[in-house]
Order: structure tokens, then sequence, then C-alpha cells
């Protein structure tokens, strides 16, 4: 488009005469100097004027003759015109008027109904938010490798949190198509109600300015961590961009080395404790077996409770070498086994359980079956601990076991949830400690355990729970080549 002149250059394509002439009219009453307005009578004359390139704007009537101001709107498009267009329809075409933005108009005015102020305020409004388009698109081509060759997700928000942008980064890690994402404001990606509440706060304060770690969930539910750098653009915070950094990976390897870190201070600590104890534990056991061999008759039920220490000497003696055996490096007998066949193996033994309190299992098994290096059996035990937990968790006849398996980024993902009463965030963080239970009869070593086991066949192991809504545990292992 070339300006020849300081005025506003508007070819109007209508096959009316008459509303040329209103149209000039108007213009010429409302502000005399500042517009030339030439006139296309018909859609073919239409098309060489606009080829020209010589406007700033396009008033184009619905009905032209065999062709709609729909078809110039189309043509529009088909030659990457991205002129400011006004189209004129008549009274009640509100269809029309829906279809003319979607096709690419700026505005539209229904005939009969327009006045001066009207006119000269739409074409003024189309004029400006085309100049603002046009510094858009200008930026987007200077910054335009930045934003969509980033690995970071970057997002454009307005001033009501709506997302208007989105660069392909964000869409794959958030798993959403471009029509999908920006149905939803920005507040949707966040997973805790207590960090969107934060994130505002910071981000209307005088500075504007947001840095801070957060945790997003992407279309599929999932819980990512980021890193959160938002800043508005404007004085009016009309716009503001967000950078986020996706660091789910790296806290979980981070989380992976702390758990290894965490098992080699608890097995350091059990074979204290074992050496410690046992010996003490020894000489009592030495000394009730003495006692229980001379005749104590003058002390009542003496042989009673003789029996007592020495049962509970024993219990103590069983759960030091259980607590030594869920926290030692263990020899693992590797082959090669799948992924589904273990979790079958493991749910056929407890089976009989779901049976007995008419619990539901709902399971899906990925296809085809992936190979895992692994120790049958202590796999089996681990995986059996996991759903045994579900299982007690849940209530009769209400109990829904689910499991899933799939496989992620070349690694084997199994899923065990249940819907039962579910963990608090102060019992999550303490699951897998030696000794830490809820159960009345439990030792609290069944997770150790079981964590212990992944954590030697190169897995990991995460909680995901709600009190209330059940919980899920993800173990996740590389699979064999």
């Amino acid at each position: 488009m070339t300006m020849v002149t300081d005025k506003i250059r508007i070819l109007m394509i209508d096959d009316d005469e008459d509303d040329f002439f209103l149209v000039s009219s108007l213009l010429d009453d409302i502000s005399p100097e500042q517009y030339i307005i030439q006139w296309a009578s018909t859609y073919e004359k239409g098309v060489l004027a606009i080829e020209s390139r010589s406007h700033d704007l396009y008033l184009v009537d619905y009905r032209l003759g065999q062709y709609t101001g729909i078809d110039m709107l189309h043509y529009f498009q088909q030659q990457g015109y991205n002129d400011p267009v006004i189209l004129l329809t008549g009274k009640g075409d509100y269809k029309i008027d829906k279809e003319a933005m979607e096709a690419g108009a700026s505005d539209y005015l229904v005939k009969g109904e327009i006045t001066a102020a009207m006119l000269e305020r739409a074409i003024r409004y189309t004029l400006d938010k085309f100049s603002h388009l046009t510094a858009i698109a200008n930026s987007e081509r200077r910054y335009f490798s930045i934003f969509e060759k980033s690995n970071d997700i970057i997002l454009l928000a307005n001033c009501d949190k709506k997302i208007i942008a989105a660069n392909p980064a964000a869409l794959r890690v958030l798993q959403h198509d471009a029509e999908s994402l920006y149905e939803h404001d920005l507040m949707y990606l966040f997973a805790l109600d207590e960090q969107i509440k934060d994130f505002l706060s910071q981000l209307c304060d005088e500075s504007g300015v947001v840095q801070q770690e957060y945790v997003f969930r992407n279309k599929a539910g999932q819980k990512l961590d980021v890193v959160v750098n938002a800043t508005l653009l404007d004085e009016k915070k009309q716009i503001f961009l967000c950078i986020v950094q996706d660091i789910t990976e790296q806290k979980k390897k981070a989380k992976e080395k702390q758990q290894q870190e965490k098992f080699v201070i608890t097995g350091r600590i059990a074979r204290l404790i074992a050496h410690e104890v046992r010996n003490p534990l020894t000489n009592i056991l030495l000394s009730i077996s003495q006692l229980k061999e001379e005749k104590l008759d003058d002390i009542p039920d003496s042989e009673l409770y003789l029996d007592i220490m020495e049962r509970n000497c024993h219990r103590i003696n069983q759960l030091v070498t259980q607590l030594l055996e869920s926290t030692r490096m263990m020899e693992l007998h590797i082959s090669a086994h799948g992924v589904n066949e273990l979790v079958k193996k493991a749910m056929t033994l407890a089976a009989d359980r779901l049976q007995l309190n008419n619990m539901r299992l709902e399971a899906s098994y990925m296809e085809p079956d992936v190979m895992l290096q692994a120790d049958e059996e202590k796999m089996i035990i681990a995986l059996l601990n996991i759903i045994i937990n579900g299982i007690e968790a849940m209530q009769p006849d209400k109990g829904v076991l689910t499991i899933r398996t799939f496989l992620q980024d070349n690694k084997a993902v199994i899923h065990i949830g249940d819907n039962g009463s579910g963990i608090s965030e102060e019992n999550k963080s303490k699951l897998f400690e030696p000794f830490f239970t809820n159960k009345t009869k439990g030792t609290g070593l069944g997770l150790t355990s079981t964590q212990n086991i992944i954590l030697n066949h190169k897995g990991s192991i995460e909680v995901e729970s709600v009190v209330g809504n059940g919980t899920v545990f993800t173990i996740t292992f590389d699979v064999s080549q």
C-alpha cells in the first residue's frame, strides 16, 4: 500500500452509485479535507483498483452482481493482501456479518443505519487496528526465529489473562493445538490455586514482573515443574509476555539423585542400628534361654514373662533384618521380561483381594509389550506392594483399581491408581521412609523395599495424591533395545 498524500485514500466497491454518493457526502460532512474516496462499480473493476495497491482502506458492499463481498475478501486472502476491509451489509444479515469477520473483514456496517459519526469512527478504529497489527507483524518478523524455534514456552496474554499467542514449543509441551489453548486463559495452565493468586498478585503490582517456579499442567492433566518469567509489555498493562522454562525433567533427575543418596545414608544407618542392636539383643536372648533352663518357682508366671521377652526380642531381630534388606543394594537376577507380563503376574497375586472386597479393575496395557531387564521375583514384589496398598486404601464395593502401561520417550511407564482415601502432602513426603505407616499392623517397610527394588533397576517412582480422591503411583524404566 502506497501513501501518495497525507489524506486517507478509500476505495468503495459497490454497484449502487447512490450508496457511493451517500458515503462520500457523509465523509465530507464530518471531515471534508481528510478523505479521498474512489468508486469501483463492479467486482472486476474492484479487483483492478485493488491491484494498484494505492488505497489505505476498502469499503465493500456485500452484493456485487454475481459476486459477493465475501468473494472479494477471499480475493484479498488469495493475493496475500492484509489491507483493512469494512463490509457493508443489509439490515439483519447477522449470519453474513459473522461470515465476513471470519473471512478477514476488519469491521462491518449496516446500510440504512450508517451515520457520519459511525462511519468516521469505524474507519478510524479500523485504521488504528490495522496500524497496530502491522507493527505487531513487523515485530513478529523480527523475532520470528526466537518465537518459533525457542525450546522454551512463549505465551502472549492480554489484560484479561486470555492467551492470544503461543509458540510451537508451548503447543508441544502443553499438548494443545492452538485452537484449544486459545479457548482458555493463562490461569487454566496452573495446577495449584494458591499459585495462581501468587502469580496475579506479583504481575499486577507496580513492578509488573514475575520470576518464580510454579506447577503447570498439560492437556492430559500431567503436572509440569516450570520457571515463569512474565513481564508487562506496556505502561497500560494491556499485553504481557510469559517465557516459561520446563524444568520437569531436571527436577525429576535431581529427585532421583536425592533418592539414591538418601538410600545410601539410610543403608549406613540401618547397618549401624543392626550392629548396635543385635549384639545386646543376642545377650538378652542367651540370658532368657539360661533363665528358662533354671527353675523360677518362686516368681509367679515367670515362664509367661520369659516367653514375652523372647518373642519380642525375635520380633526386634526380624525388624532389623527387614530394615537391612529394604535398604541395601541387592543382588539382581536379571533377564528380559515384558512390562505387561510383570504387571499381570503381580495382579494375579492380588486378584483374590479385589474379589473379596468386590472391587473393580480397570486395566489398559500397551501394544505391543516392551521388554525390561529385570529380576522377575523382586519386581513382582515391588508392584504387588503398591497394588495391595491401593486395595487397602479403598472402600469395599466402591473401589476401582486402575492400571495403565504405555511407552513414552523410550521409557516404559506403569500407572497404578486407586480411588481411595488419598495421602496428605505431609505424609506423601514420608511415604518411602523406613517404618512410616498408617496401618495398625504394618511395619512401614513395604514401600521402602519397593522403592529400593525400583531404584536398583535404574527406575524411578513418583506419587500423586489428593486426599479423598485417591492416589496414583507412576513407575518409569528405561526399556531394553
